[in-house]
């Protein structure tokens, strides 16, 4: 009786092992850096002015928060809008990990207040910016990195 009973639990320690290598190997990725992707309609005749913002206040804040930690990377890109509907730039900043969007908001406050000197200056700011503007939506995605 004892035998057989370590036989059985034998058996399913091994199997139990075997069966976390197998879950190992069936990943065959890592988690990667967390990317916000937001989708921007520039509205008619605005571009140039768009695109002077993106060049002066938007840069400003996104260097300072890359000098402080905060963010990886960032950047924008031209798309071909295909319909009315369709965004003609796309804006994306590159976080390390989900956990680096915890307490953002409390991470971001200094760095705006520095740029725009208020959160009422911030929040002007966010309306003149839809006068050149409509922001279409935006997505969290993450990267999977191949093994």
């Amino acid at each position: 009786m004892r035998s057989a009973l370590r036989t059985i639990l034998i058996t399913a320690l091994v199997g139990g092992f075997s069966g976390a290598t197998l879950a190992d190997e069936a990943q065959p990725y890592t988690e990667g850096n967390v990317v916000n992707v937001s989708y921007i309609k520039v509205k008619p005749g605005m571009f140039d002015a768009y695109m002077k913002y993106l060049a002066t206040t938007y840069k400003q804040q996104l260097e300072a928060q890359k000098e402080a930690g905060i963010v990886v990377d960032y950047a924008i890109y031209q798309a071909d809008a295909r319909n009315r509907r369709d965004p003609d730039l796309i804006l994306t900043t590159v976080y390390k990990n989900w956990a680096a969007l915890d307490g953002l908001s409390d991470k971001l406050e200094p760095i705006s207040n520095k740029t725009f000197g208020s959160q009422d200056k911030s929040n002007a700011a966010a309306i003149d910016r839809e006068s050149m503007r409509t922001l279409l939506g935006s997505e969290m995605i993450q990267q999977l990195v191949l093994k």
